[in-house]
């Protein structure tokens, strides 16, 4: 499926016109999030996924640029500690789901615990096949409490990869992104897709976006747009003036 998907804009798009767009649609997200923020009735997920060197931070960056810190928190889910290996795998995820009027950024998220362990097989694949339910499960019930799901997976090319990956040697600004790690993640590029697949086809109950990304201008309209989209159908209302002096 995903090799059959461009990882670019189509040649028809003008990168100036969308640049512009992305100035008007930021100023709309921050509008409506701190309408949201004030309302307090809804609540926003994102989680962001995709290969090594996707773009995730950079689109969380330039998307949410200018939005009140007060009403956005970013988690990104690494390997797990001690503690949250003593619980179920989704017990550090739900502690870290929004409050009513915050946006809620996962960096990564509970797919991870899928993808990682599908292809390294250090966990029983029977355990990993009940996990695909209990992830559907648990996003309804989030969903279930006012809170809307966007998931998204950044698509980039394997050629982008390589480019993105070297920049962070010959960079010396983004050596702190350097991890050895990613160039071996990086052999198991098949294997990774493939149950990126699986895990589209068998949690799609809340749908995923597929978002090219190797061009960080067209992936931040895409994203910006879905999200605009998703907070107008919210129908977000200023609250009413609550005193009784008038």
């Amino acid at each position: 499926m995903l090799d059959n998907l461009s990882t670019k804009a189509s040649k028809d798009i003008d990168k100036k016109n969308i640049e512009k767009e992305n100035k008007i649609l930021s100023k709309k997200i921050i509008e409506f999030q701190k309408k949201m923020n004030a309302e307090g009735k809804h609540s926003l997920l994102l989680i962001f996924q995709g290969m090594d060197a996707s773009g995730k931070d950079g689109a969380v960056r330039r998307i949410l640029s200018g939005i009140n810190p007060n009403g956005c928190i970013v988690k990104s889910f690494k390997k797990p500690t001690d503690e949250e290996y003593a619980h179920d795998f989704l017990w550090r995820v739900h502690q870290n789901t929004p409050g009513k009027g915050m946006i809620q950024v996962f960096n990564r998220s509970h797919y991870e615990d899928i993808l990682v362990p599908s292809v390294l097989g250090f966990i029983p694949k029977e355990i990993i096949e009940t996990r695909y339910e209990m992830i559907n499960n648990f996003e309804k019930t989030i969903e279930s409490n006012g809170t809307k799901i966007l998931k998204f997976y950044l698509h980039t090319s394997k050629e982008e990869q390589l480019e993105r990956l070297q920049e962070r040697i010959d960079n010396p600004e983004k050596h702190f992104k350097h991890k050895d790690g990613d160039w071996k993640t990086r052999e198991l590029w098949d294997e990774y897709r493939t149950v990126y697949e699986s895990i589209f086809k068998r949690c799609n109950k809340t749908p995923w976006h597929i978002i090219p990304s190797d061009q960080n201008w067209y992936k931040t309209n895409l994203v910006s747009k879905i999200m605009v989209d998703t907070f107008e159908k919210m129908n977000l209302q200023w609250p009413a003036l609550d005193s009784e002096r008038f």
